[in-house]
């Protein structure tokens, strides 16, 4: 809900609440309280039935949203404390040694988001540094070229993963390459042994058949 009101430009009024304009500004308040209204409006359709009557009262969409971040986020003591928990949950953040690209930027988004849902201001200039970080041996070489190559103030979540993925494709790609040429050498391998196998067993055929006609 909160992206939806961003991209209307219309989160301000539900954060901060509009204030009425000096005297000579009527046009300015009329247009507010109208935006005020569209806002306040969206909010109560998004809402289920059974939660509708705890914010029924509100006369702007500010004390709506501050009806329900009290309800279902807590006071500012309690969001203070998730926010701290959450903090240290993204600061200790790894890439396990088995885990894919796609299921670890994930679990970093979840956390980013939930931090952002809270309050957290967390921008991309904090969480790429923060994954580049957090990668795996196996990225180095990836690592070290973004660091050389981009400027991370202005390189976003979205551009990282996509270089991520595309190198994690290559070294899975290379990997194939290598089981298949093993397992290609494994099978002349065992091809030549059974051509010796057949070789020994004709080569003592005709050994005895030899030795009967010397008898006869």
């Amino acid at each position: 809900m909160k992206t939806l009101f961003k991209s209307q430009e219309l989160w301000d009024l539900v954060e901060s609440e509009f204030a009425d304009p000096d005297e000579g500004h009527a046009q300015r308040l009329r247009e507010n309280r109208k935006k005020d209204s569209k806002l306040l409006f969206l909010i109560q359709q998004a809402l289920h039935d059974d939660i509708f009557p705890q914010i029924s009262a509100a006369e702007t969409s500010h004390e709506a949203w501050e009806i329900l971040q009290q309800e279902y986020m807590g006071d500012k003591k309690v969001i203070a404390v998730k926010l701290q928990t959450l903090r240290r949950d993204f600061e200790t953040l790894l890439m396990k040694s088995n885990e894919s690209v796609q299921d670890y930027m994930s679990r970093v988004s979840s956390i980013v988001n939930l931090m952002k849902s809270y309050g957290e201001n967390i921008s991309d200039e904090i969480v790429v540094p923060k994954v580049l970080r957090s990668l795996t041996k196996k990225f180095e070489h990836v690592v070290a070229a973004i660091e050389e190559s981009k400027d991370l103030s202005d390189y976003s979540f979205d551009e990282l993963m996509g270089s991520l993925l595309t190198h994690e494709d290559g070294i899975n790609k290379s990997h194939e390459k290598i089981e298949e040429k093993a397992f290609q050498v494994k099978e002349e391998s065992s091809d030549r042994g059974r051509g010796r196998e057949r070789g020994r067993f004709r080569g003592r055929g005709r050994g005895r058949g030899r030795g009967r006609s010397q008898f006869n």
